[in-house]
């Protein structure tokens, strides 16, 4: 059969002309790199063990491992909701990349892969981001800081535990995310009726018996924000040798204590015409709390007047480093989030079960994970401090043909690809021998 001709206005004297006869292109060559990086991890392979198949091994056409993969990548490559497979599946780079030569699960069967998972496939996947962080590291370091922070995800069905959430000023869910560093711990889904710290103390107190375990002489810091300031939550950080610097909002006690300082901050301000800002540490002792603690205020002027802050700090140091350098790096925290809800699709949360949602928070989690090890082998490259979206444009969403035979698969890329040198070097260090 002829292929249709397409014609379109010409370019000075030359015609332009298209039809559908170029065989199998690909807009995702580049999953092909997260094959290997999860070859060299076993991500998928690990996290399809935490789910319980219980279909008939004689019937099943679609492994339940393929299916993790599939889904894993699919989320990777930007493709955020189920319904896209049903095109996806015959993709030849997604099928090579998750292991297989055939047309790939369609949406229906990823759904009721999803509708399966229980609450105990939610803490195994936990637990296996836990392992996978301690394997990152040859040996146990001195000091880790675990953040701790929240954020919303719009609901706009019938899903389980929807609530209006006043400050957002819309129906959503209150996720908890744990990160340490760059690496992904937690993501804790939550509704959002309750308080930030809602969960946080038993997550932290899980997460520090099971670094203990790996890590005993490894200092471990506890760092959020003024939402989980919660005196019974300190106690347990004092009783357990767990730091923390946690904010803490300000009140007519705090304010009182700063007088001073924030007079010179505001008379200083007053001879300079800018904004000043200084720090004041001193110790503090709330009625709920039975020791004193050391505070550090961040006390700053400018043009619309004061604007104070408060840290918890559960050891003495300089207040600037505590201030500036230790509390405000959790910031970096915040892109991770962004990583996780713009970029990977953590919002969609659109099933009817509860755990059902939670998997779908945990899947872009995990093809997060598998962006950071293959960061891993990005360093002193311009791709080193690249967010997830940049490294999917640039090094996954590679045009390509694919010519497939019983004896190889090529992949065709254009030789105009910005980037080959960089993608040369990347296969071969990703691929040994």
């Amino acid at each position: 059969m002829v292929p249709e001709k397409l014609t379109f206005s010409p370019l000075s004297r030359r015609q332009i002309e298209a039809d559908f006869s170029g065989g199998h292109i690909t807009s995702d060559a580049g999953l092909l790199l997260l094959r290997e990086v999860d070859k060299q991890h076993q991500l998928t392979q690990r996290l399809a063990t935490v789910l319980n198949d219980a279909r008939n091994p004689v019937l099943v056409r679609h492994k339940l491992q393929t299916m993790i993969r599939q889904r894993v990548f699919g989320v990777a490559a930007g493709y955020e909701d189920l319904n896209d497979h049903e095109a996806l599946r015959a993709d030849q780079a997604l099928q090579t990349a998750t292991g297989e030569d055939a047309i790939l699960a369609g949406k229906s069967t990823l759904c009721r892969m999803e509708q399966r998972v229980d609450r105990q496939a939610v803490v195994k996947a936990h637990e296996l981001l836990w392992h996978h962080f301690i394997e990152q590291h040859e040996t146990p370091p001195k000091e880790i800081v675990l953040d701790f922070d929240g954020t919303d995800v719009p609901v706009h069905g019938d899903q389980p535990g929807k609530f209006f959430n006043a400050y957002y000023d819309h129906h959503c869910y209150f996720p908890l995310y744990v990160f340490c560093g760059r690496h992904l711990l937690v993501s804790y889904l939550r509704t959002s009726n309750r308080s930030d710290s809602r969960h946080s103390w038993a997550i932290l107190a899980l997460l520090v018996r099971f670094i203990r375990q790996f890590w005993p002489d490894t200092r471990i810091v506890f760092r959020g924000d003024s939402g989980f300031y919660r005196p019974r939550l300190l106690s347990w950080c004092d009783r357990n040798q767990v730091d923390y610097l946690v904010g803490i909002s300000k009140n007519s006690r705090l304010l009182k204590e700063v007088d001073a300082p924030s007079m010179l901050v505001r008379k200083a301000h007053d001879e300079l015409g800018e904004k000043v800002s200084a720090t004041y540490r001193f110790q503090y002792q709330a009625r709920t709390w039975k020791h004193p603690r050391w505070v550090v205020a961040r006390l700053e002027e400018g043009e619309l007047g004061a604007n104070p802050r408060f840290i918890i700090s559960s050891r003495y140091d300089d207040g600037v480093k505590l201030y500036y350098e230790q509390y405000c790096a959790r910031g970096d925290m915040e892109n991770r989030i962004k990583d996780q809800q713009l970029c990977l699709f953590a919002d969609r949360t659109s099933s009817t079960r509860w755990w059902t949602n939670q998997w779908r928070l945990l899947l872009p989690g995990f093809a997060y994970t598998l962006f950071e090890r293959l960061r891993a082998h990005l360093k002193k490259t311009p791709f080193e401090r690249m967010s997830a979206s940049n490294l999917r444009l640039k090094l996954i969403k590679v045009g390509a043909v694919i010519i497939r035979n019983t004896r190889r698969i090529r992949v065709l890329m254009s030789e105009s690809y910005p980037y080959k040198d960089e993608l040369s070097g990347l296969v071969r260090r990703l691929v040994p021998g």
